[in-house]
């Protein structure tokens, strides 16, 4: 007889990866719950989208966030918890949160696997020397530590690139959609290899982990290997869906890190945390595997993942 699947609640399910968890929890049989948030109840957009989840099969459970007996509450009805809210947000409030969360899931004591909201290249691994990335980072490690020393059983996910932000663009600023004009800029040599990860398929490994004892208090690695990709790659591929030719002109790190002057917090956070992704040779250059870790398309081979051609298709 199979084992009962666990009860899952996603914080953040409204999300833009908080949505995708939500549907593929309930598409791999887990009993899906969405906090329903009183602060959200005049957002339009959110009410509508909850709707939708519902009619997949997802659950509402009240509570919120900055009212600790009511997140115990909810937490006490089930079994895993996943935070997706989000994780490009560097002020200490946002931190807060998660720490918030984090002592809920202490006092509820039922929790048998949190997932935290890094969802990210692993911040033990990529550390920023750039502010505002480097803040970040710490808070990061700050509410991991915090899991640990409350004994809570965790599973990190290492996501690495969203393809969404890098791969339609080809990594280009300014834009999600493809260029226009048949000219990108290079990062450095764009020789840089990066992992790139479809949004849906980084809620299914997520998921997968769930209930799997291997990845108990470990670091979950999404690396397909036929995403690791360096930008002159992406170039070359959508180069070839297209049949056009790209004009390619590049840009030192020292003009690179220049587009920080005067522009707003988003874009600042988005150069430095992309900064050692393309220069000083690539976040992969020494990469390897440790103790800790796992890679999931080792773990879970039965996952068809989206390789960059594919997910450039869309676009084509």
């Amino acid at each position: 007889m199979a084992s009962e699947k666990s009860r899952v609640l996603v914080l953040g399910g409204t999300g833009y990866l908080g949505k995708r968890l939500v549907k593929a929890s309930l598409r791999q049989g887990h009993p899906t719950f969405v906090l329903q948030r009183p602060e959200n109840c005049m957002d339009i957009n959110k009410i509508q989208l909850l709707l939708r989840l519902k009619k997949h099969g997802a659950k509402f459970i009240e509570g919120s966030l900055s009212d600790h007996e009511s997140l115990v509450r909810a937490v006490k009805q089930v079994d895993v918890v996943i935070s997706a809210l989000s994780s490009s947000d560097i002020s200490t409030t946002a931190t807060q949160l998660q720490l918030k969360i984090v002592a809920a899931i202490k006092d509820a004591g039922n929790v048998k696997r949190f997932i935290p909201a890094e969802f990210c290249i692993d911040p033990a691994r990529h550390v920023h020397g750039l502010e505002p990335a480097k803040t970040l980072n710490v808070h990061m490690m700050d509410v991991r530590k915090a899991i640990i020393e409350a004994n809570i059983p965790y599973t990190s996910i290492a996501a690495n690139c969203f393809a969404g932000y890098f791969v339609p663009n080809l990594c280009q600023l300014g834009s999600l959609l493809p260029p226009k004009d048949n000219k990108v800029s290079i990062f450095g040599d764009g020789n840089a290899k990066a992992i790139y990860v479809d949004e849906n398929d980084i809620a299914t490994y997520t998921v997968k982990t769930i209930d799997d004892p291997h990845t108990i208090n470990k670091t979950l690695h999404l690396m397909p290997p036929e995403n690791i990709r360096s930008q002159n790659d992406l170039i070359s591929i959508w180069e070839k869906l297209t049949g056009k030719n790209y004009e390619r002109s590049t840009i030192s790190g020292e003009d690179y890190l220049a587009i920080m002057n005067g522009a707003n917090a988003i874009i600042q956070f988005g150069i430095t945390h992309n900064y050692p992704i393309f220069y000083e040779g690539g976040y992969l250059k020494s990469f390897k595997l440790k103790e800790g870790d796992e890679d999931a398309t080792k773990l879970y081979p039965d996952v068809k993942y989206t390789t960059v051609e594919e997910y450039l298709k869309r676009y084509a």
